[in-house]
């Protein structure tokens, strides 16, 4: 009952669902009834000509269904800086909404980390069936200061993440080779990446260093949710280290296309960090328009 509440307040608070609530409960109840009835994997309609392999306990995936984009202010960013010539970084893919929406409905070129096995097919199954392959490499590793290998954990959907050393015998675990950020973008560097690694961020950021300095690397997309805490870190560290490589938060409006200056850090979420702030208020101001759940921005 409890993540029943929760799918509603979401719903009730999203930018594309807020005003139509019924609708989105609608969907949340059918998908609810049918994937219990037919527990499998169901092709669903994303954004435009694209398409979501989706099962249930996909709990991300799925709130794309149910709001048309789970992470509306950061997703519809991304569809309005990138740019068919660009390359995209997602480190964190998960089973690939954001890889999806930047090579399947931008069209650019995308680098796609996923370090979970199962999770990385589902990955693979969403690049073949929008016909992607030619735009995405993926890849079935983490992403670290270092290379070499660590465990994850493999049974927590959305939130696998590296086990500590203090907890390393305490769960179900898989050991995955790791690559640095550097080492993933040497031919070319990424014009966004989007780093969503339950904790990890920091380590990910030291082993990017050449990532970070370069001028092709105009914005990243970056879950701050205290996860550091498994690591010893916290947020604000990663903040600090971004913006030593002149990274500043920002907030975005896509319904107004406007790019707003964060003050103070706040560490929840995600979070947009800009380095070159004209040229990402020209792109996204210049991008053609996009219609999700008869909302267009």
């Amino acid at each position: 009952m409890r993540n029943f509440f929760q799918l509603f307040n979401f719903v009730n608070t999203h930018p594309l669902t807020k005003k139509n609530k019924l609708n989105a409960i609608l969907r949340i109840l059918k998908w609810q009834v049918i994937s219990r009835l037919y527990p499998i994997a169901f092709v669903l309609p994303f954004i435009e000509d694209s398409k979501l392999i989706v099962k249930n306990g996909m709990a991300g995936a799925t709130g794309n269904l149910y709001a048309g984009l789970h992470d509306f202010e950061d997703m519809a960013f991304l569809l309005h800086l990138l740019r068919a010539e660009d390359l995209f970084g997602d480190i964190g893919a998960n089973i690939g909404a954001y890889t999806i929406l930047a090579s399947g409905v931008v069209k650019a070129k995308s680098i796609t980390v996923e370090p979970i096995p199962h999770t990385f097919n589902h990955l693979k199954h969403n690049i073949q069936i929008n016909d992607l392959e030619r735009l995405v490499t993926a890849y079935n590793k983490g992403v670290g200061a270092l290379e070499g290998n660590l465990r994850f954990t493999k049974n927590f959907d959305s939130v696998n993440h590296v086990i500590s050393e203090y907890n390393i015998e305490e769960i179900d675990s898989v050991e995955i080779s790791i690559e640095t950020l550097d080492n993933l973008f040497i031919t070319k560097f990424p014009t966004l990446l989007k780093i969503d690694v339950e904790g990890f961020e920091i380590n990910v950021l030291r082993g990017g260093h050449n990532v970070l300095l370069s001028s092709e690397l105009k914005a990243i997309i970056i879950e701050l949710n205290n996860s550091g805490y498994r690591y010893g870190v916290k947020d604000q560290q990663i903040h600090d280290v971004l913006l030593s490589y002149k990274f500043y938060p920002y907030s975005y409006k896509p319904f107004i296309r406007k790019l707003e200056r964060i003050p103070i850090f706040l560490g929840y979420g995600n979070t947009i960090y800009i380095k070159d702030k004209d040229f990402v208020e020209a792109r996204v101001n210049n991008s053609r328009k996009y219609s999700v759940l008869g909302k267009t921005f």
